[in-house]
């Protein structure tokens, strides 16, 4: 059994609320994210779908995008753009993904970058 003396407890100020039906957790008014991962989640997000798609596809899930974009139940056209980020530069996807770090460009222009030159796409979306 443990001593009194031996207890160290953790207050963490948290509030529960709730949120269509669901309870949602809210962090102290003053509370301010960590600069390391100033990445915009929507980001990270799509460029993970769009490599699930990828791999889907070259797997023969799929056949065509329409087919793929009926099945997750999106448009063609969004299904279409957002795989482009599947297919950008190396170098890029791992500063966005592992180094976190803030595109130049939002994430609608982050899908036409795919098309250009891998060097190209590094200096525009950093720079």
């Amino acid at each position: 059994m443990t001593k009194p003396d031996n207890t160290i407890r953790v207050l963490i100020p948290l509030t529960v609320r709730k949120k269509n039906g669901r309870p949602k957790i809210l962090p102290p008014s003053d509370y301010r994210p960590s600069d390391d991962q100033t990445q915009d989640p929507h980001v990270l997000r799509a460029i993970g779908r769009a490599w699930g798609w990828r791999r889907r596809m070259d797997a023969g899930e799929f056949a065509t995008i329409q087919e793929l974009a009926e099945a997750v139940g999106l448009a063609e056209r969004h299904v279409s753009r957002q795989l482009r980020l599947a297919y950008l530069a190396p170098e890029v996807l791992k500063r966005l993904t592992c180094g976190r770090e803030v595109s130049a460009v939002s994430l609608y222009d982050l899908c036409f970058l795919a098309g250009e030159a891998w060097g190209a796409q590094f200096e525009r979306v950093f720079d």
